[in-house]
């Protein structure tokens, strides 16, 4: 049984992230407020940043022609694939500097130089090699993600406490223990951290594929909307991927808590 210091400990903590919350909503229909009122007072063009009605009636559309749920799907599964690939090959490789100090000053400018190249200058030598199709957007995200996730991962192993590695080396401890039972626990801050930079990184990764070679896709609707100066449709994708966004990373947050 709880201590009656402890309930009211936990009782305004409870009260404040109902305040936070309740904020967040407040910010959402603000900001949508004013936007609507902006367009249709026009002042603000509603042709150029469109409206909420407008965005409105663009989805019940989309929906009606049965357009809206595939491509969302389309957006979603590519990025899940690219998450999960970026994820297992960024952690793996984190891993594989960090067991070899060789391989990791051998690569450790090369990882600089791929993290600051802009991948979107890849885009016509990955469709040559790969074609014009869902897997040139799969690897187009695995570009993007991939490197972030070993550079961040890596960093956090290597500056793990020394002092604990040199207290486990004393009792004879394997580098597999050190690993097992040090930095990997130690770690997950920076692993889940890792994990909510890769889930919107692969998200930009897929997008920037959509708009280069897709047929369908959240990516593809805001560049064919682009194309036809349909600003409503523009606008629309903008805000499916943010709800996508704010879904995957609320996610990565749910595991983070569970952890």
């Amino acid at each position: 049984m709880f201590s009656i210091e402890h309930q009211q400990y936990l009782k305004r903590i409870k009260k404040r992230n109902r305040l936070i919350l309740s904020t967040q909503i407040f910010i959402i229909f603000a900001f949508i407020l004013i936007w609507e009122l902006l367009t249709h007072f026009h002042i603000v063009n509603p042709f150029l940043v469109s409206s909420p009605s407008n965005v409105l009636r663009t989805i019940i559309s989309l929906h009606q022609t049965n357009n809206l749920y595939r491509h969302i799907f389309t957006t979603v599964y590519e990025t899940i694939i690219s998450f999960s690939l970026a994820t297992i090959i960024g952690v793996g490789m984190a891993i594989m500097l960090w067991w070899n100090n060789f391989l990791a000053r051998v690569f450790d400018p090369y990882l600089t130089i791929l993290n600051s190249l802009p991948k979107v200058a890849l885009g016509p030598i990955i469709i040559i090699w790969v074609g014009a199709n869902t897997n040139s957007i799969i690897l187009m995200a695995l570009l993007i993600s991939t490197i972030i996730t070993i550079i961040n991962v890596y960093y956090g192993f290597v500056n793990f406490d020394i002092n604990k590695i040199k207290l486990l080396k004393s009792f004879k401890a394997s580098k597999v223990d050190i690993f097992l039972k040090a930095i990997l626990p130690g770690n997950l801050s920076t692993l889940v951290n890792a994990l909510k930079i890769n889930v919107s990184m692969a998200l930009i990764g897929v997008v920037m594929g959509e708009l280069l070679v897709s047929r369908k896709g959240i990516g593809y609707l805001i560049m064919y909307g682009s194309q036809v100066f349909n600003l409503n449709l523009v606008v629309t994708g903008i805000i499916l991927l943010g709800i996508v966004a704010y879904i995957m990373y609320w996610l990565v947050c749910y595991i983070e808590k569970r952890l």
